[in-house]
């Protein structure tokens, strides 16, 4: 089990990329939420195995067909032991 804090930026919002996002990590087995950010872009907590995890990053790569990433930032952080995959609405 691994956790990873990413961050999208680019036309990320009012896209269904947060929708998309959990629909995606919900096939992916992937746990944890996706937000808004103040500042645009997107932020992830991602909790799950490795090879899930890293098919789940190349996934916010490239986001939804209305979005345009324009970078995807990841660091590891410590497991939260997230039990499902949330949208959190600002």
């Amino acid at each position: 089990m691994k956790h990873l804090n990413i961050k999208v930026t680019g036309k990320v919002q009012g896209v269904g990329f947060r929708e998309t996002t959990k629909m995606i990590a919900n096939q992916m087995m992937v746990n944890g939420f996706v937000r808004n950010e103040k500042d645009g872009s997107v932020y992830i907590e991602a909790e799950g195995e490795d090879i899930f995890l890293e098919e789940f990053v190349n996934w916010c790569h490239e986001g939804p067909d209305r979005s345009r990433v324009e970078n995807v930032e990841v660091s590891n952080g410590e497991v939260k032991n997230y039990r499902n995959f949330e949208v959190f609405k600002k």
